[in-house]
């Protein structure tokens, strides 16, 4: 068994119903699925807000791959486009695997272009770290420590506040 912690950001069309998509895709695996964010965009600031959670996921026959091939599977049935023009630019529903564990709790760790584990950025985003603190208040983030000294302590303590909680907005995961 693995567990996955994915990161779901939308801001384009109807960014609640994208959001949702990816917890339709996820199906029975989803365990937890924190509160609805908005914030404003990273990266590419030229364009409109996004609406951001956090879920945690678990199926006893998933590897790594496996998360991203879900991850990608949900982006595609929300009309994702990538532009390779713009790498942070708006998008319908962006599902990043931020962290994976075995199903004896080891982190994953993977150099691979293609599915690096831990996510390289997680660490850096408010927007990750805020929402996965609803779901795990004493989570890690392996290899760089306990997310609430990440959020209060680190580089993106300046983010928070624009981390905004939209609690008329919810998700529920179908398990």
């Amino acid at each position: 068994m693995t567990r996955a912690v994915l990161s779901l950001g939308s801001n384009l069309g109807d960014r609640l119903a994208h959001l949702r998509t990816a917890l339709t895709v996820l199906g029975d695996s989803v365990l937890l699925v924190s509160g609805v964010y908005e914030t404003p965009p990273w990266g590419d600031t030229e364009q409109p807000t996004y609406l951001n959670a956090v879920l945690l996921a678990a199926d006893p026959n998933a590897d790594p791959y496996d998360w991203l091939a879900r991850a990608r599977a949900a982006e595609e049935a929300a009309g994702r486009v990538r532009d390779p023009e713009r790498r942070f630019g708006p998008r319908t529903l962006d599902v990043d695997v931020v962290a994976v564990w075995t199903d004896d709790d080891r982190p994953v760790v993977s150099a691979d272009p293609e599915l690096t584990l831990p996510h390289p950025r997680a660490h850096l985003r408010a927007f990750v770290l805020r929402p996965w603190i609803d779901i795990q208040p004493y989570g890690q983030l392996p290899g760089h420590g306990w997310l609430t000294d990440l959020l209060t302590t680190g580089p993106v303590a300046v983010e928070v506040p624009e981390v905004s909680p939209r609690p008329d907005l919810t998700l529920e995961s179908t398990a």
